[in-house]
């Protein structure tokens, strides 16, 4: 700094000695602190109940968590700690709040998942083969429904050897000409039925003639 006087006057000179102040900001400083990470909705799937109601409610803050069997006809036991969980709602990865609740389907160990949640497991009864009624074959030709014809009574025929004395034309013997009167068959001739030489007397060849 250097003194200079000039008409009675003193001057100072300030040189190469000026004090830099800060320049008050007229505006507030700007705000540095983080917001902190939204919570996320674990997965659970395939962990074993009890493991998952502690990792939703570690997330959530002690959210409620509402067990519910997967399939709508099994009915879910009140202890169910060892059940795997097969579906949960919300899903892995959404973003919770503090006290959200949660929902988790369960099967028991062992049974194999749903396609989706509410199925049934139940299954269907066997069909039992229905037995094809029996067919009876229709025999081949009908039973004649007429009668036979009547029997015809033959009258038997009497075989009579003819005597030796018989001119052998005849079947039927006569011992005299009264038995052949009688049976109608007088005069008889040589040849015909019943003639005979005992009755032919003359020799004639008729017998019974007279």
């Amino acid at each position: 700094m250097g003194v200079v006087a000039t008409a009675g006057a003193v001057v100072l000179l300030l040189t190469g000695c000026e004090e830099t102040q800060p320049k008050a900001s007229s505006g507030k400083p700007a705000a540095t602190t983080a917001s902190p990470a939204a919570a996320r909705m674990p997965d659970v799937i395939g962990r074993k109940f009890t493991e998952a109601e502690a990792a939703v409610r570690e997330v959530t803050r002690n959210g409620a968590v509402e067990a519910r069997s997967a399939y709508a006809d099994v009915e879910l036991p009140p202890e169910h700690g060892e059940w795997e969980v097969c579906f949960q709602t919300p899903a892995a990865g959404t973003a919770v709040t503090a006290g959200a609740g949660a929902e988790l389907s369960l099967v028991a160990p062992g049974t194999a998942c749903p396609a989706q949640a509410g199925a049934t497991l139940g299954k269907k009864p066997a069909k039992t083969p229905t037995a094809k009624p029996t067919v009876t074959a229709k025999p081949d030709a009908k039973p004649s429904a007429k009668p036979s014809a009547k029997p015809t009574t033959a009258k038997p025929t009497v075989r009579v050897t003819p005597s030796k004395e018989s001119g052998g034309g005849g079947s039927v013997y006569y011992k005299n000409c009264a038995a052949a009167r009688a049976a109608g068959a007088a005069p008889i001739r040589r040849g015909e039925p019943g003639y005979g030489k005992h009755l032919d007397r003359d020799n004639d060849g008729i017998g019974c003639d007279s």
